[in-house]
């Protein structure tokens, strides 16, 4: 028996992080993955069986670790964000949850034959459009402009929203039906409303009193740095489970679940909104606990389903899924873009991304356990059902969101935006003349002082620092195609090519070494203390150092068009050591930057754009820039 445990447990944990890795490697949504991985292990191949596993310990576990995912979901609204994000995303998550959570509830109380609790609890599960789900779908699509903006805020903000609802809807149900189930006898439907809305407030002041006190401690001794950086993520899983525990206790008689669920996710809400302590910055779970917590719980949630319930996948269920993603979701959106600025393509594109996620199949999937006590035979066809709608909304939304938007003229096939970390002197002038090209450019550094002066050049500049873990996500970059990495920090370098590795391949991302592991200009793009995820830009001995010398010393940005009479191998004649090829802007319109062992020969009709020395006193009365009939390429003369 005790090896049949260890092996189930060890099998958990490497089939939920292989499915991470492969969803990942693959840019496949990881609940996909997740979900068909322990569906595979647990009902199909018989492989893994969660109840005889960990037996009366698989509920507490599960409910834990809902309880963890529902914290952070709950870190990340932030209501100085919703008022930033704008009126459709506050119609969104307000009317348009309204009306999705009545035409979900409709739908499967006429379509599915569910009793009136079960549908509207199915409602309120599928409110959710799943951030975890959205925002890799929109890092995918890169639409441009507002609607990637709209998008992302929505899945953010609807998230805790739809888990509140799905959770006092989730309570009503209990309470409603628990004079059955306990033999009570209440007589009259104003008494049986009477102990619902009692029991409700109850659960409300409950979770939240208890809330509110273990968010006043966790700021109190953060501000007061009673908290290491390192015990961070420690601290706040001790809080959470804590809080959860104390709830439940506090409602053992009861024997109800969502109040450790609501505590822990007001814990999150309280937190997030205090403005005390950066509570993203402190408490926000690391990557790899995340990784782990979702392994566990979606393998073990998914290991429990039973091949019998997928008798309730037919064609009703197929055309349920429709509706959602047809009906009611369009109809959500038309009545929440009413009186904005939103045109029909906009509309169109949102009206198709409501794609489902964790925290719909974390809830259902938890709510099953008691709901099996009160609706024996209606229960049993939620989880298949709510997890049939995931699968659905995000294969379907993931197929069709990036060519829809391209035909919607919100995306392009080919973004040649460019993104460049650092705005030091140097880099605002190789910013501007890629600007004036026609390119669009965004730089991204921590001084004020640079950003005021990309602002007075007219350059698009944001004060972010890189190693924020969130950063990612308060950036719009549909219109960008590449990144380029410029700052004099290897440390910040390295991990500004890894926090955008999801939305940059690493052909679109590019780097400038700063110098080698004995502190001398590095003679090949690899030899570096710290390990390159960019391509090497410019050439094998160009570093950071050695080109803010060139600037140093006078050297400036030009650009000219190639010619038959003047090719490349004429400049590189001309010019040899005193000039270095930086960009050529290409006759299709791409952006191409020179990289080290670069295949790509420059050709007649292109534009380079390089940066040529001082000592050749080229034309220094053309503000850097060489027109067509400049000296300095003799062949446009």
């Amino acid at each position: 028996m005790n090896e049949y445990v260890l092996l189930g447990l060890a099998a958990i944990i490497v089939l939920g992080i292989l499915a991470q890795w492969i969803s990942w490697r693959f840019k496949i949504p990881s609940i996909l993955l997740l979900l068909i991985f322990g569906f595979i292990a647990g009902p199909v191949a018989n492989l893994l069986d969660p109840d005889k596993l960990l037996g009366e310990q698989l509920y507490p576990i599960l409910s834990l670790s809902v309880g963890l995912i529902l914290f952070e979901s709950g870190l990340r609204f932030n209501m100085a964000d919703l008022r930033q994000a704008g009126v459709v995303v506050r119609n969104l998550i307000s009317i348009g949850s309204a009306i999705t959570w009545a035409g979900i509830s409709f739908a499967a109380y006429y379509m599915l034959d569910m009793n009136p609790g079960m549908a509207i609890l199915m409602g309120a599960v599928l409110v959710v459009t799943g951030p975890s789900v959205l925002l890799p779908l929109l890092r995918h699509v890169r639409s441009k402009g507002r609607i990637s903006g709209i998008s992302k805020w929505e899945g953010i903000m609807a998230d805790p929203i739809g888990a509140i609802l799905a959770i006092l809807v989730l309570e009503t149900v209990i309470f409603l039906n628990e004079p059955i189930v306990g033999g009570l006898e209440i007589r009259g439907m104003g008494e049986a409303v009477y102990h619902t809305i009692l029991g409700l407030c109850l659960v409300i002041i409950v979770g939240l009193g208890v809330s509110v006190l273990s968010a006043i401690l966790m700021v109190m001794l953060y501000k007061k740095r009673l908290i290491p950086d390192h015990l961070n993520n420690a601290i706040s899983i001790m809080v959470v489970v804590g809080v959860f525990a104390i709830t439940e206790m506090l409602r053992l008689e009861s024997g109800l679940l969502a109040t450790g669920l609501l505590s822990t996710l007001l814990l999150g809400i309280i937190i997030a909104n205090q403005p005390y302590v950066p509570a993203r910055k402190a408490f926000l779970f690391k990557e790899e606990f995340r990784v782990f917590l979702y392994a566990v719980t979606f393998i073990l949630f998914s290991t429990r389903l039973d091949l019998e319930e997928l008798s309730f996948i037919n064609n009703q269920t197929l055309v349920f899924l429709i509706v959602i993603m047809l009906v009611v979701r369009p109809v959500a959106v038309l009545f929440s873009i009413i009186g904005t600025k939103i045109n029909w393509r906009e509309y169109v594109f949102l009206s198709w991304l409501g794609p489902k996620g964790i925290i719909a199949a974390a809830l259902v999937a938890l709510f099953s356990f008691r709901l099996e006590e009160i609706f024996p035979e209606d229960s049993s066809g939620l989880v298949p059902i709510v997890f049939l709608v995931i699968i659905g909304t995000v294969a379907v939304s993931g197929l069709i969101a990036a060519p829809l938007a391209q035909s919607l003229k919100l995306a392009e096939r080919n973004p040649q935006g460019n993104l460049i970390i650092g705005a030091q002197s140097w880099v605002r002038r190789l910013a501007k003349v890629i600007q004036e090209q026609g390119y669009k450019v965004m730089l991204i550094d921590s001084d004020p002082r640079n950003i005021a002066h990309c602002e007075q050049a007219g350059l698009d500049a944001r004060l972010v620092h890189v190693m924020t873990k969130d950063m990612v996500d308060e950036l719009e970059l549909g219109e960008f195609g590449r990144i380029i990495v410029l700052t004099p920090n290897e440390e910040i370098n390295t991990h500004a090519t890894l926090n955008f590795h999801e939305y940059f391949d690493n052909t679109d991302t590019y780097q400038l070494p700063v110098r080698n592991h004995n502190g001398e200009e590095t003679k090949n793009g690899h030899e570096i203390g710290l390990p390159i995820h960019g391509r090497h830009l410019f050439g094998e001995e160009v570093t950071y150092a050695a080109l803010n010398t060139r600037f140093i010393s006078g050297a400036s940005i030009k650009t000219g068009k190639l010619t038959e009479d003047f090719t490349f191998e004429d400049f590189k004649s001309r010019y040899g050591i005193n000039a270095i090829p930086l960009c050529l802007v290409r006759t299709g319109g791409e952006l191409h930057f020179f990289t080290v062992n670069d295949e790509v020969v420059p050709k007649a009709g292109e534009t380079l754009i390089a940066l040529i020395n001082r000592a050749d006193k080229i034309n220094e009365e053309s503000d850097g820039v060489l027109s067509l009939g400049d000296v300095a390429f003799p062949g446009n003369t």
